[in-house]
């Protein structure tokens, strides 16, 4: 399975120490160039910069296609805008992304997308995680992830807890 994520998900995960539910996952991962600065910006703050390497078993492709990348970029950030162009250049089963308007134009490009928040839900029904409140308190509370109470709510109950 091939998948691309963008900043959001590998972001918020690595902030609460839970890369391994993506490794979990999906065994692999490639993100563009664009993720890795942002990722790694992220963590300035961080003393060491072991803490802010992207894991060995991510990979860090340019977009086949740069020419996808310019015209995103009128209504993405780069990490956006680079990881649609690098997994339609891959040919992803899936594209990891959060952001409400690239998840739109990922999926108008014919992309099949997941969030933060369905891929908890995916490892809990795959038997990765045992519940997915500990996970979503954690990304609310130590990674500054935004998740309204409706949705809140509705991630709990479809995960049945």
């Amino acid at each position: 399975m091939i998948v691309v994520s963008n900043t959001s998900p590998i972001m918020n995960l690595a902030a609460i120490g839970r890369l391994d539910l993506l490794l979990s996952m999906f065994g692999s991962l490639s993100i563009p160039p664009a993720v890795q600065a942002e990722f790694q910006a992220a963590f300035t703050d961080l003393p060491s910069a072991v803490e802010r390497k992207i894991p060995s078993w991510v990979r860090v492709e340019p977009p086949p296609r740069p020419d996808i990348v310019v015209p995103l970029l009128s209504n993405l950030h780069p990490g956006e805008a680079e990881s649609i162009a690098l997994a339609l250049g891959l040919r992803a089963d899936l594209l990891l992304v959060d952001e409400k308007r690239a998840r739109q134009i990922a999926r108008e490009m014919g992309l099949r997308v997941l969030g933060l928040l369905g891929l908890l839900l995916a490892a809990k029904r795959r038997g990765i995680l045992s519940g997915v409140r500990p996970v979503l308190d954690d990304l609310v509370g130590r990674a500054g992830f935004w998740v309204g109470a409706e949705l809140y709510a509705k991630v709990l109950t479809e995960a049945g807890e």
